[in-house]
């Protein structure tokens, strides 16, 4: 098998994989994980949805993988030194989603920095023309985002820990370069786009946040691992913070006994930022090229390392039948 496709995949993309390659599609085969696995074991390919963790066992038993699409989501779950050892790749298209995420994160500054008609004491609102915006991390929907801020006459900051402050690209894109720190103290809001990884973790605490400007409000559609939730919450609740909104807030973060449960001023939405019909297809053509790519350009062999028993699992098509149909792919993002 070329490619296991297990999660919904619209019709169009489905079909243009279907005539260049052999494809296994079942969207629902991650629900059984013994079939899932028996799968896996003979794909050269497979297009997972994003709460499927991938790490160095799972790869053992996928003698033949070369690559790994996701759709949707980052490259959460996904071990990527185990990958790279095993000389898988991890297939995304980033740039697919960058329009709706701008558009999420800009409708989000406009939403806190207008007047809350509940709050009990209405404060006066402001106009992003006469802010200061701080960027946190400059992927491709941070890039929009700012050109988008800059229209409307809003001063921009940035900061990304991967890229100094010195170079060419922060002229191009109309961003002033600043520290972590001071971008907190200079912005009227902040808006963070800055990927998770284990130097990551907590950097957002009591060295960054206290010194935030008064009143700032923030966006973020960073994974919360991001944030000392602690900090966040006394901000928010001392009021030095105005408002939050998070679109990345896993399992329990809000329960009752968190730091963050019912701190004021918070919103929170289940990964909504790219969550639009037109991202989920730029994406999905996106990776299916790359996946293309990949199947055309490596062999149909065991990788080094990998192994061999299980290259002889049950023949995977007199066990399965595929779940759901092709018409189901063209619904919404598998999340």
């Amino acid at each position: 098998m070329d490619l296991l496709v297990a999660e919904p995949l619209e019709a169009e993309v489905l079909q243009w994989l279907q005539t260049r390659h052999d494809c296994f599609y079942a969207p629902r085969l991650t629900e059984d994980r013994k079939r899932f696995a028996e799968a896996l074991a003979q794909a050269r390919a497979v297009m997972l949805p994003a709460q499927i963790p991938v790490n160095a066992r799972v790869l053992a038993r996928a003698p033949s993988l070369r690559a790994i699409g996701r759709i949707v989501g980052g490259q959460e779950h996904i071990d990527l030194d185990a990958c790279a050892r095993a000389g898988v790749e991890v297939l995304r298209s980033p740039e697919a989603t960058a329009p709706a995420e701008a558009e999420f994160m800009l409708g989000a500054l406009l939403t806190l920095l207008r007047p809350n008609p509940l709050a009990p004491h209405r404060i006066v609102g402001r106009e992003l023309a006469h802010c200061t915006v701080g960027l946190v991390g400059m992927g491709p929907g941070a890039r929009r985002l700012g050109t988008l801020l800059q229209s409307l006459g809003t001063q921009v900051r940035g900061y990304d820990p991967a890229l100094h402050a010195t170079g060419a690209q922060w002229q191009r894109w109309g961003v002033q370069p600043v520290g972590l720190r001071e971008l907190f103290e200079q912005s009227d809001a902040v808006c963070l786009h800055l990927p998770i990884y284990s130097r990551y973790v907590g950097l957002l605490g009591d060295r960054v946040l206290p010194w935030c400007k008064p009143g700032q409000v923030l966006v973020s559609m960073s994974p919360i691992e991001l944030f000392d939730e602690a900090v966040l919450a006394d901000l928010l609740n001392s009021g030095r913070m105005a408002a939050a909104w998070l679109d990345s807030v896993g399992p329990g973060t809000l329960e009752p006994g968190q730091p963050l449960h019912g701190a004021a001023g918070l919103q929170t939405t289940p990964r909504l930022a790219s969550y639009t019909r037109e991202a989920r297809l730029r994406s999905a053509w996106g990776v299916a090229r790359q996946v293309h790519d990949v199947l055309r350009r490596t062999p149909a062999t065991v990788r080094d390392g990998a192994r061999h028993a299980a290259m002889h699992p049950p023949l995977l098509r007199e066990r399965i039948s595929p779940a759901g149909t092709v018409a189901s792919a063209a619904s919404p993002a598998s999340r």
